[in-house]
């Protein structure tokens, strides 16, 4: 018996370190942009600069059409990490924490620590007020990491050198800088920095982890070093331009998400230097994008890292005439979304499989080999990572303040108001990829509203389903009313 045990031991012994517990186990590094639309290179952008996703998205699967639920930091933020609808979440503007409403919600980087994961956050996750939160812990969930890192860099620190549409005010005002000093003494420099650290160190121990690593960038105020200006010579950028009395024809709503911060229509100088401003921060951001991805790779962890590169939703840079999100236009709506690594076969691809965020949550399970909790209310995009022909999703679902919308492959539905009371969207992709013309009052297009206007009512019932298991606190703690 002594033999057959010290033979079975010295076997043991032999097998490779990769059949050891934590090396069967998929890492996965989540990275995540503030404000980012699909002004990318690997997107067809003519102009933007963005050599390090597009890197990714050449050994990856890059989705065509992925869509945002809720087009503002906060409410998306908890939406992708809970893996529900804003009607499910109560989170519907910012500066909420999602334990508020859901005490007892098992998040997606939660799910991994419960698996023995070392789930690490360094920047912007769940929502930051932006920049005066940059380097605290803003609205995050301690209860979803193990070890949390706040970077802050000099662009928190140089606001009084900052232009701004209103003096003093930025985050939620188009305002920018062009920087002096170098990337590593910026916030999101600095987050690369801390990245290169952890992973080295997961590396060394050999510990599998999810770490989430959330860009700043770029968010307003648009700073990034002058370098980055110098890319974009204004008199290359061109203008969206908005013909005269287009607000006449959409509804009030509609109309007042593109008016509410009073930005819209700048004078086209004025117009440019916002939209280099912004070009540039992208690709300052890319650049940080590109350290995390080399520094995974000197550390001989990206052959078993599941990579997920995204935003929390799209923005406007003078589409309709308005600049930055909190619309039901594509614009605001769509966001990038690229994910690589082990169990995604169909690498080098473009699917036009529908995805919305809330499918990343169940994804990454399934990709994991972990179990996903029952309340989830995502799909799992699996399919369309193996074949970029299959179909995960059939149309994508978004919604803002009374608003509902559903893009479909053709078309993008949208409803104000109960039933669509306070006003009505249609827009043929076919022929207006801008959905500059709305057709909701055309007579030969009413057959299609209803069919639409089901499935948006249908989609919106689903939605407002309490989450399966888990405590609904349906008060604002805030403004102590109740949520609808």
């Amino acid at each position: 018996m002594r033999h057959i045990v010290l033979a079975v031991a010295i076997c043991f012994l032999c097998l490779p370190a990769t059949l050891t517990t934590a090396a069967e186990k998929p890492n996965v590094l989540f990275l995540i942009c503030d404000d980012l639309n699909c002004d990318i290179g690997c997107y067809d952008h003519p102009l933007v600069k963005t050599p390090n996703i597009d890197r990714l998205a050449a050994r990856g699967v890059r989705f065509e059409r992925a869509y945002c639920q809720y087009p503002l930091c906060g409410p998306s933020r908890a939406s992708f990490m809970c893996g529900l609808y804003p009607d499910q979440t109560l989170v519907r503007r910012n500066s909420i924490y999602i334990r508020e409403h859901l005490p007892n919600v098992n998040t997606m980087s939660q799910m991994y620590r419960d698996a023995g994961y070392m789930a690490t956050r360094i920047g912007k996750i769940y929502h930051y007020n932006v920049p005066k939160h940059i380097g605290t812990s803003g609205h995050d969930d301690p209860y979803s990491w193990n070890n949390t890192i706040n970077p802050e860099g000099r662009d928190v620190h140089d606001e009084d050198k900052i232009f701004s549409l209103i003096p003093g005010s930025f985050g939620g005002t188009l305002s920018w800088l062009a920087a002096d000093g170098t990337d590593d003494e910026q916030t999101d420099g600095i987050a690369a920095l801390e990245a290169d650290k952890v992973l080295k160190r997961f590396a060394k121990n050999g510990t599998p982890f999810f770490l989430a690593v959330g860009l700043y960038r770029p968010h307003t105020p648009y700073v990034a070093p002058k370098k980055y200006f110098d890319m974009y010579p204004r008199d290359k950028i061109q203008v969206p331009a908005v013909p005269e009395g287009y607000l006449k024809t959409i509804p009030a709503p509609a109309r007042k998400s593109l008016t509410r911060k009073k930005q819209n229509n700048l004078k086209p100088e004025l117009a440019r230097k916002a939209i280099q401003a912004y070009y540039a921060s992208i690709t300052f951001a890319d650049a940080q994008l590109g350290r995390v991805l080399d520094s995974l790779d000197a550390a001989g962890l990206t052959d078993n890292t599941i990579i997920v590169f995204t935003s929390d939703h799209g923005y406007h840079m003078g589409e309709h005439g308005h600049y930055q999100k909190t619309t039901l236009f594509e614009n605001a709506a769509r966001v990038p979304l690229i994910m690589a690594g082990p169990g995604i076969t169909a690498t080098g691809t473009v699917t036009k499989s529908f995805a919305e965020m809330v499918d990343f949550y169940p994804t990454l399970a399934e990709l994991s080999g972990l179990k996903a909790p029952g309340f989830l209310a995502g799909v799992s995009l699996l399919p369309a990572l193996k074949d970029p022909a299959a179909t995960a999703r059939k149309s994508a679902f978004t919604q803002y303040e009374n608003g509902y919308s559903l893009r479909t492959d053709r078309y993008r539905y949208t409803e104000w108001g109960d039933d669509g009371k306070v006003g009505v969207e249609l827009y043929d992709h076919s022929n207006d990829a801008a959905e500059m013309k709305n057709l909701a009052s055309s007579e030969a297009h009413q057959k299609t509203i209803a069919e639409l206007s089901g499935q948006l009512r249908e989609r919106i019932a689903q939605h407002r389903i309490p989450p399966k298991g888990l405590t609904q606190n349906t008060y604002d703690n805030k403004r102590r009313v109740p949520q609808r």
